[in-house]
């Protein structure tokens, strides 16, 4: 098998070596000079674009000596375009007499206003560094038609992929995507499918924002990922379609298109998938020092997912200064599950205990988001705006397991019944916001607004025990509750930023009061804590000719989400049980980041960063016995506590290298030394360690249309409080070829080709046990991906430029299958 894939690089270029020759060619090359000082310019912009259309055909970046090679079909009228910080843009008209057009040297003046530079938009560098984010400029790359937005990620400063497709801010997976500007219930679940089935030409832009300034809610995160969709169409309309079809994971299918008829734009798109049954193993090994036993279980697990997901948003201009928008999205999931699990327990080294489990799931996730906004411009400043919006999230999320006891040793069924549990947990929230901006004066932008976020967390949920007698199964009261978490979050910001010719500065305050009431129905039992917290963010920028130097402190609140707020107690593994903790606190974080970016020919980003907090969210498991149901035994309980600090310094280092034209290499790397310690049942603990990531990209762009890219990551292992877990690898190998005029794109796909299966070990130490345990994931697969575009696109749909992004609540995301 090994050599078979070995074969296939060779397959493949003899291919390519046999394709059909490229049409004619018209070649434009010139040289880019300061007119100021008579000397060549490096890193300068350049684009090729239709003269008619306006559209970038292609791009690229002059080199040291200032030189510059462009090729594209011969026979169109062209315009050339120069851009570069601090200049004004240049263009250039291309004759195209023939088979080549040398442009000779092209004089680029110093703008005389560089704060106004960035509103030029005939040509934009690809990478831009703010004060308090980097951009990623996806339509400036000129492989935006080839590349999904998980693959163009990967391309991005500060973030990598890892070998189970999770996108990684800095190393960590604590981060928000919102999708312009605010959040969706398509990033909610499971991001990687989203990313992988939509097009990055159907995305401006991608910012990281490494340090969230005072408009973002207080959430303690490793920073927000903000995805630009393109809305774009000129009285008419563009559609495109994307698919993939995986070897293990099955199909996808994605539809995006945009339309606009006089002051009415419509853009959206929707996605379906079908993940096959999957088959995996998985195990644990747990040994309890007080009685020497020893907990031993092995289980066949089986999924099938199905899945699908929309969004749209439309936008009427009533006038040049009033501005309606709203949207509506959606994400639906429906997977079922089957674990078959062997338990057997011993007492130095002689079967004490031992039982079979058949465990029948199904779980139906929906997450709905609705929003409506109205943006109000001033004739007295363009740059003036007053926006209105309104958001409604809705996600219940309902879940039902059967469990089945055979092959009883020790294990009575008086004790242990066969049972089933029903779950019905979620969230449903209000959010109401006023925001504005506008200028101070030519040098001051100031930023104000309110927010009130109206969040109801929900979980009902019952077991019902099986009658000894009557073998019916019948309600246990110990195990059924209604819980209800209503926390209202209510916040003030202002923030003022100072832009000078080198040097930009952004200061803001938010001010939250949280409150919160917690209700267990049937208990009668209510908790309602009310707290205030006022959040500094500070970001300092020092511009030089095309690099900068950042400095950025900002502290947030972490709170807890559902998932780690909810009491229901999971039994499906009746020896190791788990459930949230609704006595959770938010954690307080304070961060510091240096960064210094660099973005050229060849682009560079490379960053220290400090965060500490004092009241950790951890996930910590102890030993209890006779302590849930009335069951006679001793059970390994895993929830989540707020435990001692948490302190982390990190190190990131990213970098693309322009090889040559046709050849790139990326760099996308993450090292972070943790510290943690706290108090967990009357024993403290500390844990140490380093953790980190590195990603390798490689690609090739023949001439003719054929791509072929290598991809390759290492994980090192997580530290927790308690334990860590393995390291990983994953390795990834593409060819694409282009038809149609580039309208469409066809890839083929290999991860990690060398072994079927991946195992994710973690280890757990305690006082009282020590416990190993892994999970099984398939690791080689194989992939077919097309994307075909059509219609005309121009003039942009005019969308709000505030909006609503709830990121004050810690992610809990439950995974799906996926693929490439």
């Amino acid at each position: 098998m090994k050599k078979w894939i070995l074969l296939i690089p060779v397959i493949l270029l003899s291919a390519i070596a046999r394709a059909q020759n490229a049409p004619p060619m018209l070649s434009v090359k010139g040289i880019a000079i300061d007119s100021a000082t008579n000397k060549p310019m490096p890193y300068v912009t350049v684009a090729l674009q239709d003269a008619k259309t306006n559209k970038s055909v292609k791009s690229a970046l002059t080199s040291d000596d200032g030189s510059f090679v462009l090729k594209a079909p011969s026979g169109s009228p062209y315009s050339l375009v120069l851009a570069f910080i601090g200049y004004a843009n240049k263009a250039v008209p291309v004759a195209d007499s023939g088979a080549e057009a040398n442009l000779g040297k092209i004089l680029l003046a110093p703008s005389t206003n560089q704060l106004k530079e960035v509103s030029i938009s005939a040509v934009k560098p690809i990478m831009t560094q703010e004060v308090d984010r980097i951009g990623y400029n996806v339509q400036a790359d000129p492989e935006s038609t080839a590349l999904s937005a998980l693959d163009m990620m990967r391309k991005v400063p500060l973030l990598t992929v890892d070998g189970n497709d999770n996108v990684l801010l800095k190393g960590s997976g604590n981060y928000k995507i919102l999708i312009n500007g605010k959040e969706s219930a398509m990033m909610a679940k499971n991001p990687s499918d989203i990313l992988k089935s939509m097009p990055a030409s159907n995305i401006e832009k991608i910012e990281v924002i490494t340090t969230p300034p005072a408009k973002y809610d207080a959430e303690g995160l490793a920073g927000i990922i903000n995805i630009i969709t393109k809305k774009n169409a000129d009285q008419g309309y563009n559609v495109a379609i994307n698919g993939r079809y995986n070897s293990i994971y099955g199909p996808g299918y994605n539809f995006n298109g945009a339309y606009k008829q006089g002051k009415l734009g419509v853009s959206g798109y929707f996605g379906f998938g079908n993940q096959k049954q999957t088959v995996t193993n998985s195990g644990t090994t747990e040994n309890i020092f007080a009685n020497q036993n020893t907990i031993s279980q092995t289980a066949s697990n089986l999924r099938r997912t199905t899945y699908d997901y929309g969004d749209i948003e439309l936008s009427y201009e009533l006038d040049s200064l009033n501005l309606l928008t709203g949207s509506f999205s959606f994400y639906k999931q429906h997977t079922i599950t089957g674990i078959n699990q062997t338990s057997n327990t011993d007492s130095a080294g002689v079967a004490t205990q031992g039982y079979m489990l058949q465990n029948a799931g199904t779980e139906r996730y929906l997450g709905l988001d609705a929003a409506l906004n109205y943006q109000l411009g001033f004739k007295k400043s363009k740059d003036e705006l007053l926006t209105f919006s309104y958001q409604y999230n809705y996600s219940p999320d309902k879940q039902f397991n059967s469990n089945l006891f055979s092959e009883r040793m020790n294990y009575p069924v008086s004790a242990v019944p066969d049972y089933q549990q029903y779950s019905n947990s979620g969230s449903r929230t209000n959010t109401l916001q006023v925001d504005f901006t506008g200028p101070l004066s030519k040098k001051v932008t100031i930023e104000a607004g309110t927010k009130a976020i109206l969040r109801n967390n929900f979980s009902d949920y019952t077991l019902d025990d099986r009658d000894s007698l009557t073998q019916q199964f019948v309600p246990n009261a110990e195990q059924t509750n209604n819980f209800n978490y209503r926390q209202d979050v209510y916040s003030l910001y202002n923030s003022y930023q100072l832009k000078l010719d080198k040097w930009t500065a952004k200061a803001g305050l938010r001010l939250e009061h949280t409150t919160i009431n917690a209700d267990f129905t049937s208990a009668g039992v209510s908790v309602a804590p009310d707290y205030s917290n006022l959040i500094p963010s500070v970001s300092i920028q020092r511009r030089f000719t095309s690099s900068s130097i950042n400095l950025g402190f900002t502290q947030r609140i972490q709170r807890p989400g559902i998932y780690q707020l909810n009491p229901f107690i999971n039994l499906s593994n009746p020896q190791f049980i788990s459930t949230g903790n609704p006595g959770l606190r938010p954690e307080l974080d304070n961060t510091f980041e240096l960064t210094y970016s660099h973005f050229g020919k060849n682009s560079i980003n490379a960053g220290l960063s400090y965060a500490f907090s004092n009241n950790s969210i951890q996930n910590v498991s102890s030993l209890r016995a006779d302590s849930l149901n009335g069951r006679r035994d001793t059970v390994t309980y895993t929830t989540y506590e707020n435990l001692g600090s948490n302190r982390t310094l990190g190190f990131n280092f990213n970098t693309h290298l322009n090889i040559s034209k046709p050849l790139s290499f990326g760099i996308n790397l993450q090292l972070n030394h943790v510290w943690l310690k706290g108090m967990y049942n009357g024993q403290f603990y500390t844990n140490q360690g380093f953790t980190g990531n590195t990603f390798f990209n490689v690609r090739y762009k023949f001439d003719d249309g054929y791509a072929i890219g290598a991809n390759a990551a290492f994980i090192t292992s997580d530290i927790t409080l308690q334990g860590q877990s393995n390291d990983r690898f994953f390795s990834q190998y593409v060819v694409s070829k282009e038809f149609l005029n580039k309208k469409m794109v066809i890839s083929l796909v290999a991860n990690n080709p060398y072994g079927k299966y991946i195992d994710y070990r973690t280890t757990t130490n305690t006082v009282d046990f020590s416990q190993s345990s892994y999970s099984q994931s398939y690791y080689r697969t194989f992939a077919i991906r097309f994307n075909y575009k059509f219609g005309k696109l121009n003039s942009d749909i005019k969308k709000n430029q505030r909006s609503i992004n709830n990121d004050d609540v810690k992610s809990g995301s439950k995974s799906s299958g996926g693929g490439n």
